[in-house]
């Protein structure tokens, strides 16, 4: 009986957690008109603070998962971090994340090193991940995790990562899937 009430709750958390990172298609805004000397005729601006809020809610819904999902979170973080510093040095010029991308093209810094393009890029990502995970999740409550997991990595991640990050991942899902039989 505690165990179907507990499925309710994680369910009814679970759609909360979607349709939070559902609204990512909200922040959207229409597309601006370019200036006569930028190339991009159509703009999509996201603006920064509300991209990190729902950035910041992928680590909740990491954290109801449990300490599987360590490495995965703490990217998230560092690349919430680096963007949340760009943006407190500047919050009006900051505003939306185009101008942050804007800054590091026009340094020449989007590919070197930790950079905020390539944050951007992995919080995306992970976005898409999570939100892989959790409707697979509501699709059927009773689903293992292990496979949502691994369904929503090959679907989501695996594509962009090269063969040591896959190798990692199978790693870390190999001592997650003891973890999930342990617990379960």
């Amino acid at each position: 009986m505690k165990r179907k009430r507990d499925m309710e709750i994680e369910s009814t958390e679970i759609r909360s957690a979607i349709q939070e990172l559902s609204m990512l298609q909200l922040l959207k805004v229409q597309p601006e008109e370019a200036e006569a000397e930028d190339d991009h005729h159509n703009i999509t601006t996201i603006p920064t603070l509300p991209f990190l809020s729902i950035s910041t809610l992928v680590l909740q819904v990491l954290d109801k998962i449990g300490p599987t999902m360590a490495v995965l979170r703490q990217d998230i973080y560092q690349n919430i971090q680096r963007l949340e510093k760009i943006h407190d040095s500047d919050p009006s010029l900051y505003s939306n994340m185009v101008e942050i991308l804007k800054k590091e093209v026009n340094e020449g810094k989007e590919r070197k090193g930790p950079s905020c393009t390539k944050a951007v890029l992995w919080l995306t990502r992970s976005l898409d991940f999570s939100l892989a995970l959790l409707q697979l999740l509501v699709e059927d409550i009773e689903r293992n995790m292990e496979q949502a997991v691994q369904e929503s990595y090959t679907n989501t991640l695996k594509p962009w990562h090269g063969w040591i990050s896959s190798a990692a991942f199978k790693v870390i899902f190999f001592f997650s899937s003891l973890f999930f039989q342990h617990y379960s």
